[in-house]
């Protein structure tokens, strides 16, 4: 019994099933971070001399992949 109303068994399941889904999406996709793919990884360098090296380093990595896959 439910406020007061009888509510089948069925439908009690279906209402679990329906509130365990929704939060799992929840906690998923719904409300996680937008993840900005269009300027690369993020690099974390302890100086600028590293990040321009690891910046280079994953250009030509790109350009030897997409060679490759020509």
């Amino acid at each position: 019994m439910i406020a007061g109303r009888k509510v089948a068994a069925e439908y009690l399941a279906l209402a679990t099933w329906g509130v365990v889904g929704g939060g799992v999406f929840a906690a998923t996709r719904a409300f996680g971070s937008k993840k900005d793919t269009k300027n690369g990884p993020v690099i974390t360098a302890a100086s600028s001399d590293e990040e321009s090296f690891i910046r280079q380093f994953v250009a030509a990595a790109e350009e030897k992949t997409q060679a490759n896959k020509h």
